[in-house]
């Protein structure tokens, strides 16, 4: 028995990185799951579907094809999004708006279109996919913080609006996390092996977090499971966000 049979799932951005990661641990749990990516998907789900979250139209006819394969939604994984590098100044208006119309507005536009089919489930269940830039001043992500800070506020909204609907809503609050993402980071870098080690020492276990343990966290508070647990997020960070250790010498 899967902690998922029975139950259907939509995840966003799920052809690569942490989204891949979740579907795969959905399905291996029994549940029927949809990817919804901007890029094709390996067809190894029940359904794969192409959209560009920055538009409503594409949104809308993306996620009522991924309702209709899979028979219903139980679950939706608000996991796609962009990234964004620089201080205050180093970005221009459109940058900002390209950002947040992608990492917030997206959000918004595949949890609007999912909702009547979220509100005749009965174990509905939405999980944000914030960041550790939400709750911790980095350098250099001022764009980037914004928008996952957006994000964290707007799940907990979202978890008053909808809970008298029977939709819970939380969010996931990952570290920097061994992706292709932060991979194409590392390679834009003067010394990738000198950035790399320089991320994984600023989160307190020690190294970067791995896409399986983000989804492990996302895979709990989508759970039936997680039954009395809406409006929080969960950090998978190393204990970057909560401690503050003692260097010893």
């Amino acid at each position: 028995m899967g902690t998922f049979d029975g139950l259907s799932a939509l995840v966003t951005g799920g052809a690569s990185g942490i989204g891949l990661a979740t579907a795969r641990l959905l399905a291996a749990e029994g549940a029927r799951v949809a990817v919804l990516d901007v890029a094709e998907a390996a067809p190894r789900f029940t359904a794969c579907v192409r959209a560009d979250i920055g538009d409503d139209a594409s949104v809308v006819a993306a996620v009522g094809e991924a309702v209709r394969a899979l028979g219903g939604l139980d679950v939706l994984i608000n996991n796609a999004g962009i990234g964004a590098q620089g201080g205050i100044e180093d970005n221009a208006d459109d940058e900002w708006h390209r950002v947040l119309d992608i990492n917030v507005l997206g959000l918004v536009r595949v949890t609007r279109a999912a909702l009547p089919a979220l509100r005749a489930s009965a174990h509905a269940a939405v999980v944000n996919i914030s960041s550790i830039a939400a709750t911790a001043g980095l350098p250099r992500r001022a764009l980037y913080s914004a928008s996952k800070g957006a994000v964290l506020s707007l799940t907990r909204a979202m978890a008053a609006d909808l809970l008298p609907e029977g939709i819970r809503v939380n969010a996931v609050t990952p570290g920097t996390a061994d992706t292709p993402w932060v991979g194409r980071l590392l390679d834009q870098a003067d010394d990738p092996a000198a950035e790399h080690a320089a991320l994984a020492a600023r989160q307190p276990h020690g190294r970067l977090v791995s896409a399986d343990e983000v989804a492990a966290a996302v895979a709990y508070l989508a759970s039936p499971a997680a039954g009395s647990t809406t409006g929080s997020a969960l950090a998978v960070d190393g204990g970057m966000d909560g401690l503050r250790l003692r260097k010893e010498g």
